[in-house]
């Protein structure tokens, strides 16, 4: 985005929604992939609290090189959560849902759809963390109907919601969480907008694409953000967003309307050596699946009436901290036994803290096919601690004059980095995590034939006509 620093992405409707609302700097998803931040923004509590912290159903049966069995977390959202949803409904307020859900199966268990879990209407909203048929119909999702002509989801997500605000009743205030599966893989341009990025891309760009060696991991992150395909998909968000702001102005409520921008993981920048991902956080380092600040640090804008327009806020800030804050905005209760582990952000809106969070955690004990593996980290203050549990490693860094984790400190500080070990670990002890547990070596063995196995049924798949 152009208000978070892009050259390549043009995005007019969110950069004016930050200019006149507030822009936060240092908001960070609580997981760096999508159904655990998901299952936090909803609930306002820590993915280790409810037991999701994998994309849903998550495997590392394709990953070859592993040391530890997968932990078996939740495949969906207990019912006995609270969500925001139900919280809002319970007040007298209409809720809708539109788009990625990713919270469960109903294949698998008919209760875990949106409509399970407070929200009066769902459309598209199923199993599927990326467009089960593709972003250009048909679809193949249950709940949302085929048009007669091809389009393009996220236009037709737009068409739902707006359809949504301007049917609603209109003596009732409305909740409409609505979630694009843009930019999820597979990067599918939006043929309106291909040409006029391909040229500029040709224009701003000389030579390949720079590649940052992720040292010591075996992986390769993308160093420019300069794919022309994934730019027209962000440009597809954009052009929702100004849409949805449009019919809230047509609809008088633009002055009795919040307005959330959010993002539950970094982008998809980091893979294997010999490839890269499709898009560029530099200079944060590495991107989804990765516990850097590439994979979890993500833009936040909050909109309403109240707030002081073009207001920057550099606090460190969580996912969890989302469902407190709507409630405080709207001049609700709020509800600490559901949403533990968010706060409110109001104090920092209102310029009443310039800190909320002691400590922020983060427990992302799986492998991912970012080639990310097991590991957890903690941020406080100005230091940040990843224990990378796959190599047996502990890294420091300052985020104050290293933004981009190039230095580990760990030797430089060790009293630093012991102390924040004890709290990690102290907080995983606390909040009753799943521990790693280690395969023997006989496990590793087998792990690894069957997938050389898989791998060249599949090779010899493609080669036979």
């Amino acid at each position: 985005m152009t208000c978070y620093g892009s050259r390549l992405h043009e995005t007019p409707n969110i950069d004016a929604l930050a200019a006149s609302g507030v822009r936060f700097t240092h908001a960070y998803a609580a997981s760096p992939v999508c159904s655990p931040t998901r299952a936090s923004i909803v609930t306002g509590r820590h993915p280790v609290r409810v037991n999701i912290t994998d994309w849903i159903p998550g495997s590392h049966a394709n990953i070859p090189d592993v040391k530890f069995k997968q932990i078996e977390d939740r495949a969906d959202l207990a019912l006995n959560e609270t969500t925001f949803a139900e919280s809002f409904k319970t007040h007298g307020y209409q809720t809708f849902f539109v788009g990625k859900w990713h919270l469960g199966s109903h294949e698998t268990n008919p209760t875990t759809l949106p409509t399970d879990q407070g929200f009066d209407v769902n459309v598209a909203g199923f199993h599927a963390g990326s467009p089960a048929g593709g972003y250009y119909s048909p679809w193949d999702n249950p709940f949302l109907k085929n048009p007669d002509q091809e389009e393009y989801l996220t236009e037709r997500l737009t068409k739902e919601s707006i359809s949504l605000i301007e049917k609603r009743a209109p003596d009732k205030p409305f909740l409409l969480y609505f979630c694009y599966y843009n930019v999820h893989s597979p990067v599918t341009a939006h043929k309106k907008k291909i040409d006029y990025y391909k040229a500029k891309a040709a224009r701003l760009f000389k030579g390949d694409t720079p590649v940052i060696a992720e040292e010591g991991f075996d992986s390769s992150t993308r160093g420019r953000q300069d794919d022309p395909e994934l730019a027209t998909m962000v440009s597809a968000v954009d052009d929702s967003v100004g849409e949805v702001m449009k019919t809230l102005k047509q609809q008088n409520l633009l002055e009795n309307t919040i307005v959330v921008f959010f993002s539950d993981n970094g982008g998809l920048s980091t893979f294997s050596t010999n490839h890269f991902g499709p898009t560029s956080n530099y200079p944060l380092r590495a991107g989804k699946g990765w516990l850097y600040e590439g994979g979890i640090r993500e833009p936040l804008i909050i909109n309403a009436p109240q707030l002081q327009a073009g207001k920057v806020i550099d606090a460190r800030v969580v996912s969890m901290d989302l469902f407190p804050t709507l409630l405080d905005l709207t001049h609700l209760p709020l509800e600490p036994e559901a949403h533990v582990d968010g706060k409110s952000l109001l104090p920092l809106l209102q310029g009443k803290s310039e800190q909320l969070h002691d400590a922020l955690y983060f427990y992302y004990p799986h492998y991912h096919g970012s080639n990310w593996k097991p590991g957890a980290a903690i941020i406080v203050g100005e230091w940040k601690l990843i224990h990378f549990y796959h190599y047996s490693q502990v890294k420091l860094y300052n985020l104050n004059h290293d933004p981009s984790e190039a230095k580990d400190l760990s030797n430089n500080f060790p009293e630093k980095t012991a102390e924040l070990s004890q709290k990690l670990d102290a907080w995983l002890d606390n909040m009753h995590a799943q521990k790693l547990q280690t395969m023997t070596a006989a496990e590793m063995e087998a792990h690894r034939l069957e997938i050389e196995s898989k791998q060249k049924k599949s090779l010899l798949k493609k080669k036979t006509p």
